[in-house]
């Protein structure tokens, strides 16, 4: 078992780095009284099969894509944040003695872990944050305490350190992306208390997330993304890999493309997103939320967001935190407006540096 820094609070900006199943994004961020600052970014896509959903199967290949990842995006800073998958973490409150100091709160954690944790302890790593008292009883503290597998930590600590970086935290990308999320509502002037949905439509991965008050109440995964267009581009018009990903995203594919190939796409799409509310409205005593965020490579297709809010009925917007961000004069700003949605993660593990 190992002690983790799931939840410690770092002093000095870190870069945050998204490793996806298809891709590694990486975001530099600096703050000022102005607001945050974009000082470095790249995304650099991963060797085929060096992630299988979320899990690390080829470290050498993980670290290299790193190294090169961190040398063309030209930061200097080597703290990192990376996060491991909500699917694979354990989170609970629990209710503690108060009074204990840490390291007593550490110990009895590992004499009731059994209680909390179905995984033998000598595999484990862990971190346990206090939230407050319990109010109906002043003897006793809540506690958060967050839980995964020693192996999901170990191998991105290892691939970091093999590419010359120093893995200063290991996050939980549901407390990555409510993070991003504060930012992203005070861009839209949100309040407080509305319910919000953030699909996050990846490569290989669509991520339903409900946020009620900034805080994760329903979280869902199904493996779904723009990867299944790509393969649809490649299949239907005889290119390679590479040139229908491309086509995807420059254009020139013949006229029948948005009728026979992205269209059918993009209603499945929506699907997944419906049934995902369903979910949530059968496992809840809510019946509708307030505003969708879209995420992920794939909400950057032209007229999605359109589509989307016509078919659900929903207000909906495209989640790019990095739009109203200052950039350095270093980076690509187009092409950093065409990665923004997707960024949403990364930019969540960069924010770790400043609270």
């Amino acid at each position: 078992m190992s002690f983790l820094d799931f939840l410690s609070k770092p002093t000095r900006p870190l870069v945050g780095l998204d490793i996806s199943s298809s891709a590694i994004k990486l975001i530099e961020l600096s703050k000022s009284a102005d607001g945050y600052r974009v000082e470095a970014y790249r995304v650099m896509a991963l060797p085929s099969n060096t992630m299988v959903e979320k899990n690390i199967a080829d470290i050498p290949a993980l670290a290299d894509t790193l190294e090169k990842l961190v040398t063309h995006s030209g930061t200097k800073l080597t703290d990192t944040a990376v996060a491991v998958s909500g699917s694979s973490v354990i989170t609970k409150e629990i209710e503690l003695p108060a009074g204990l100091s840490d390291l007593q709160m550490e110990m009895q954690i590992e004499v009731e872990a059994d209680q909390y944790i179905p995984y033998p302890m000598e595999e484990v790593a862990f971190d346990f944050d206090v939230i407050g008292p319990v109010e109906s009883n002043e003897d006793l503290v809540k506690v958060l305490l967050v839980a995964c597998r020693q192996e999901n930590v170990e191998h991105r600590r290892a691939a970091l350190e093999m590419a010359g970086l120093n893995p200063k935290v290991v996050d939980v990308e549901g407390f990555a992306i409510e993070r991003a999320y504060q930012l992203m509502a005070s861009q839209l002037n949100q309040s407080g208390d509305q319910l919000v949905a953030i699909a996050d439509i990846g490569a290989t991965m669509f991520t339903f997330t409900v946020l009620e008050q900034g805080k994760t109440i329903y979280t869902r995964e199904q493996s779904f993304g723009g990867k299944q267009l790509t393969k649809e581009i490649q299949r239907r018009y005889g290119l390679s890999w590479e040139e229908a990903g491309e086509a995807k995203r420059k254009g020139g594919l013949p006229e029948e493309y948005e009728a026979e190939v992205l269209q059918p796409f993009v209603d499945s799409l929506i699907q997944h997103i419906s049934r995902s509310l369903q979910f949530f409205y059968s496992s809840s005593n809510y019946s509708e939320v307030d505003q969708l965020l879209l995420a992920g490579g794939v909400s950057a297709i032209q007229g999605l967001v359109t589509r989307v809010e016509d078919s659900l009925g929903l207000p909906t917007e495209v989640a790019n935190l990095l739009a109203g961000m200052q950039v350095n004069s270093s980076i690509n700003a187009e092409a950093l407006a065409n990665d923004g949605p997707a960024m949403m993660l990364a930019v969540g593990l960069a924010l770790r540096g400043f609270e």
